[in-house]
């Protein structure tokens, strides 16, 4: 029997049934399947539809005879103690299936799932005209209790008209229903003393046989629901299985790309993407700085097959070589760390574009751990990544342009005796077609905390000469920028009332901040000043050279009253030349990074000219 013919039509299977088939382990998730994804509305939703009845679209599963195909997990939170032989696996419907086993054990740690019946609701909340599913966000106070308390009290729960929807877990569950409904209804329950005790004891009958029969009815409604099931056979081979997975997923929620990848990674290679990567996550512990580790990945391991790192290159490179090549993309990734942590580079918010990453990565294939050529190859390398960072290479076309830059550097890294007329071999050092940024430039950057490649590179000028807090003297690195900020140098307050951009990244310095925010159009050295903890004069100019800020261009100079178009002048024609002055010391920073020079604060207070 082909596969259409034996996946074509329809089988009917109840709630209750296939909370048996969890239940013990039989239906199990590939392990290429996305973790669980719905948001709470989604969830909300499904539970809706099942206790309302309506029809629901059919999920996929592939029927297991003997060893399974692909590496697999249990639906979460259903781990069996003890599981008997795996007879399915879930293709389509993990969300619905994972929604419905989840709700009927009440096991999120966020919300707790109830049906909300109008009839009985004596605090008259009117949630809703109808039955209905109800949600109740959950969280938890300083004591560690989990709040609100009355989601856990089944007294306070029946009096809004709830009840728990694990109680409609479809399974024998009647001392568990009785108790819940003993405990519930207990308030309601009259003493003998009390006048009249016999009616007001059938009415409590009465009521408690209401709510009795009424979760009852709905556990048969759940208990009895159908959600079909289109089954392939288990001679389908994986191939086959993982394209009609990939096709069944690309309606509500389209798979992303690495989705796709990790699905034909296990198909051909018979290996755990997800496990691969946690892997390298252990081992390339500074990788992840600089980006998602899955984005690296594919992109890293498209070039290192000589592809490039788009959608299609990525789409069409040999998943069995991806695996193969697994050691190289290790150790690439690591020293791609190492390297931009050389350079002044510390992580993804200070790098100014993300294209170098996989070109960087995957050079170190052919560059050694010591001797001479490693030097030589990191030179060329930081010649790349300056050059990148000052030129608009990168502006469009990033993925077919990193290829093309990372075939050249690879031609150079393959021949150890390259010299300097190689250098035409790569594009992006074409100073005709791709020249330096130029100081006029540089001083129309924008705020360096957002996304823009001159802007952050102009920041990454100042970490590369380690960026000294004026406060601590502590020298950039990855652990000290976590409590640094982006600070206005002439502040913003003041060009405000100058009607001046301020958000300029020649105006901003990496420093840490001291609780007072309320600071005010100050001067800049007083602004500064209450920005940090001064640690005098000649301290803080040393300081200030390593964000290649000139001291004594902000010391004397002071604003009293910018009601005077003269005195508003004179802070702009200030502003600029400070703002100028730092984008010649940047841009002739960066003429020597680029040429794999390496150079030094003293270079740069020397001749400002452009």
């Amino acid at each position: 029997m082909t596969v259409m013919l034996a996946s074509s039509k329809a089988h009917d299977r109840s709630l209750g049934d296939w909370y048996q088939y969890i239940d013990k382990g039989m239906v199990k998730l590939p392990r290429f399947q996305r973790m669980e994804a719905w948001d709470r509305g989604r969830i909300t939703s499904f539970l809706d539809t099942v206790i309302s009845n309506l029809p629901m679209g059919v999920v996929l599963i592939l029927e297991v005879a003997g060893r399974e195909k692909f590496f697999s997990r249990y639906i979460e939170t259903s781990e069996p103690g003890t599981a008997e032989s795996v007879t399915q696996h879930l293709l389509d419907g993990q969300q619905r299936l994972t929604a419905f086993w989840r709700a009927m054990h009440n096991n999120y740690d966020y919300d707790t799932y109830f049906i909300y019946f109008p009839a009985f609701d004596r605090r008259g909340a009117g949630l809703a005209d109808e039955m209905q599913v109800y949600r109740q966000p959950r969280w938890y106070d300083k004591d560690n209790r989990r709040m609100p308390l009355w989601a856990d009290d089944p007294r306070k729960i029946l009096e809004r008209g709830l009840i728990p929807i694990s109680l409609l877990r479809p399974v024998d569950i009647a001392p568990e229903l009785e108790k819940w409904l003993s405990d519930a209804t207990k308030p309601m329950e009259p003493s003998e003393s009390d006048e009249n005790a016999l009616s007001l004891f059938k009415e409590y009958t009465k009521l408690k046989d209401q709510i009795k029969d009424q979760v009852h009815s709905l556990r048969e409604r759940v208990a009895h629901f159908n959600l079909p099931y289109l089954a392939l056979p288990p001679t389908t081979a994986k191939d086959v299985a993982l394209q009609v997975f990939i096709n069944m997923n690309t309606n509500s929620k389209p798979l992303s790309l690495y989705d796709i990848i990790v699905a034909e990674v296990e198909s051909v290679a018979g290996r755990s993407l997800h496990d691969l990567e946690a892997s390298l996550g252990d081992r390339c512990p500074h990788a992840s700085r600089y980006g998602e580790l899955r984005d690296l990945i594919l992109s890293t391991s498209a070039l290192l097959q000589d592809r490039s790192p788009t959608t299609r290159g990525m789409t069409e490179m040999d998943k069995q070589v991806l695996v193969d090549n697994w050691s190289h993309l290790e150790r690439g990734l690591e020293r791609m760390a190492q390297f931009l942590a050389s350079q002044g580079i510390y992580d993804a918010m200070r790098l100014p574009t993300n294209a170098i990453l996989p070109v960087i990565a995957a050079c170190y294939q052919l560059i050694p751990d010591e001797g001479d050529f490693l030097g030589k190859a990191e030179n060329l390398l930081q010649r790349y990544i300056w050059s990148a960072f000052f030129t608009d290479r990168y502006e469009n076309s990033a993925g077919s342009r990193t290829y093309a830059d990372f075939r050249g550097l690879k031609t150079l890294l393959s021949d150890r005796n390259y010299g300097a007329e190689g250098f035409s071999r790569v594009p992006i050092f074409d100073r005709d077609q791709y020249p330096l940024a130029a100081v006029d430039e540089l001083l129309s950057a924008g705020w360096p905390r957002q996304a823009g490649i001159t802007a952050r590179g102009i920041m990454a000028v100042a970490t590369y000469f380690e960026a000294r807090d004026f406060a601590d003297n502590q020298p950039a690195s990855y652990e000290h920028l976590q409590s640094r900020e982006y600070h206005h140098i002439f502040p913003d307050a003041l060009l405000r009332e100058a009607e001046t951009p301020s958000f300029l990244a020649l105006n901003c310095a990496l420093v840490t901040q001291k609780t007072n925010r309320v600071i005010g159009r100050k001067d800049p050295i007083e602004y500064l000043q209450e920005r940090v903890n001064w640690a005098g004069t000649e301290t803080v100019r040393r300081r200030m050279r390593t964000h290649l800020i000139d001291y004594d261009l902000l010391a004397k100079k002071h604003y009293e009253d910018l009601s005077s178009p003269a005195e508003v002048e004179k802070l702009r024609a200030d502003y600029f030349a400070f703002l100028r002055d730092r984008a010649q010391r940047v841009r002739k920073a960066v003429d020597q990074l680029v040429m794999g020079a390496t150079p030094s604060l003293d270079s740069l207070w020397g001749d400002k000219s452009d």
